[in-house]
């Protein structure tokens, strides 16, 4: 079982940036595809970024693209999120996940990180 933990998250003006982290337990995480899903108040779990195990393939969603990039570090078992340009409905939980495909829908996604607080500032 892959255990994650998120971290990075916190409060930013708009236009500001952000890195998100999020580091696995153990080696198995190479093995996996790894996605970046949030969730804001009143809303539904929304697909933010997506990288093969491989790190060669990326995913993102219309929100996000040309301002988030997704990468990630198999030496270090850690996947990161590049937030530039955030703006105020930036606002969310942000959770990272593992699975065996790349995909954009959550119940894809078999571990799950705790989530971090990404809050952006008018």
């Amino acid at each position: 079982q892959v255990q994650l933990v998120e971290s990075g998250g916190g409060l930013v003006q708009a236009g500001g940036s952000l890195r998100l982290s999020c580091a696995a337990s153990d080696r198995t995480f190479r093995n996996y595809n790894m996605g970046w899903f949030r969730r804001a108040p009143g809303k539904e779990r929304e697909f933010v970024a997506g990288i093969s195990w491989s790190g060669y393939t990326t995913k993102y969603g219309d929100s996000v693209k040309e301002r988030f990039t997704v990468s990630r570090d198999n030496a270090k078992n850690t996947v990161y999120l590049q937030m530039d340009s955030l703006e105020p409905d930036d606002t969310a939980v942000y959770y990272c996940a593992a699975a065996v495909s790349l995909a954009v829908v959550a119940r894809y996604y078999e571990y799950w990180g705790q989530g971090t607080q990404v809050t952006v500032s008018s």
